[in-house]
């Protein structure tokens, strides 16, 4: 079950097992993850990537040090959503360690995103 979005507050998907929580990132633009990106978190996953989306002013990041997990559709969700930023990039800091390798195998020349380990 997913919980409403409160803006400045952690937003929490739990059902079952996986659990994702989202939640600004204080002095500077972007979002923090924690838990995992997978089928049963995705569609918590994408909304925080659309408001990511929509308040981008040139560089967004996204720290990803707390999370265990993401899937192949995870790491779609965010090459498609850096591919429609239009001008600047997202920088991803300390993703898991499949989310470059899945980058590198499906987007190599994708410069609208950066991974910072």
């Amino acid at each position: 079950m997913d919980v409403p979005h409160v803006e400045g507050r952690p937003v929490p998907a739990v059902s079952g097992r996986a659990v994702l929580e989202v939640s600004p990132l204080s002095g500077r633009s972007g979002i923090r993850a924690r838990g995992e990106i997978s089928a049963v978190t995705r569609p918590s996953w994408e909304e925080a990537l659309s408001r990511l989306a929509r308040q981008h002013t040139g560089v967004s990041y996204l720290e990803l040090a707390d999370v265990a997990f993401v899937d192949v559709a995870g790491v779609t969700a965010l090459a498609v959503t850096a591919m429609g930023l239009g001008e600047g990039r997202v920088v991803v800091e300390h993703p898991p360690p499949q989310l470059p390798r899945v980058l590198e195998m499906f987007w190599p020349h994708l410069s609208q995103i950066e991974v910072t380990p």
